[in-house]
């Protein structure tokens, strides 16, 4: 949930988050929402895997990416992590139990992506990215970390600690199966073990978190995404990394938002509805 990161990645480490994409149904209302939400702009790309690509910046930095989302694909944000090479992670995701959907692709300027699924059901996209890649970080409307959030955190642990040389620290409070993954020490990504918040036939999947602007604070952007279709899963909580709140976008995409410079001590409680339920 929380990275101490720069505004942009130029040394992109394996493991490290290097991209997020949006499924949806309507690319129309998912560009509305997001633009006037965080101040995002677009260019359409074409793309092997999904035919048409979005691509979403902000102040000419890089965001993230959305595209028409397939029949029966559910709604949603996916992570990317770098690696070196697709090809060699491809074999080392078979041999540590996970499996691949797709690929590698090569994307023309882009870099080369491998779609995987760990042990415990969790989906992402190893990336491969070219020499002038970039991504936005912790600025306000950019990228401010991710959760995995799974049934299973002994399968996701030994499968993403292994495949990139994580550290594992659990800082959950009592009763809270809550991880930490690190590199070096460098805290990268989180990963939670869902509780009775989600229902038990919840798939797993990425919470990623936006930063917010801290002069506009959580609560208001979450009120402000409510006026722009979407819908507040979780009220505004406080956390030991920020202020946040859980939303979902009109076309059903859930994710977080994060005032980094409001964190507490101890943990916050909000009554979330899982955003991920039939």
């Amino acid at each position: 949930m929380s990275l101490d990161l720069s505004a942009t990645t130029p040394d992109l480490l394996p493991g490290t988050p290097c991209w997020v994409e949006l499924a949806t149904p309507d690319e129309s209302a998912a560009q509305y929402f997001y633009s006037a939400l965080f101040g995002w702009t677009y260019q359409d790309k074409p793309d092997p895997a999904t035919g048409r690509y979005t691509l979403a910046t902000l102040a000419g930095v890089p965001t993230g990416g959305m595209y028409l989302a397939g029949a029966g694909q559910a709604p949603g944000w996916t992570l990317h992590l770098c690696v070196h090479n697709t090809a060699a992670a491809a074999d080392w995701v078979e041999h540590l139990g996970g499996r691949t959907t797709l690929g590698p692709v090569d994307i023309p300027n882009r870099g080369s992506i491998l779609h995987v699924v760990d042990p415990s059901g969790v989906p992402v996209v190893l990336w491969q990215p070219a020499t002038s890649w970039s991504f936005g970080f912790g600025a306000p409307g950019m990228f401010g970390g991710a959760d995995l959030n799974t049934h299973d955190g002994a399968a996701s642990d030994g499968f993403f600690c292994r495949l990139f040389g994580y550290s594992n620290m659990q800082i959950g409070a009592e009763g809270l199966d809550y991880a930490e993954w690190r590199l070096g020490q460098q805290p990268v990504l989180y990963r939670y073990v869902m509780g009775t918040e989600y229902q038990a036939t919840t798939q797993p999947h990425w919470m990623v978190y936006f930063e917010v602007d801290p002069s506009v604070g959580t609560d208001l952007t979450a009120a402000q995404a409510q006026k722009l279709g979407g819908r507040i899963v979780a009220p505004p909580f406080d956390t030991p990394f920020g202020r946040t709140a859980v939303l979902a976008d009109p076309g059903g995409g859930t994710f977080s938002v994060i005032d980094h410079s409001n964190p507490i001590e101890g943990w916050g409680r909000a009554e979330v509805d899982d955003p991920y339920g039939d």
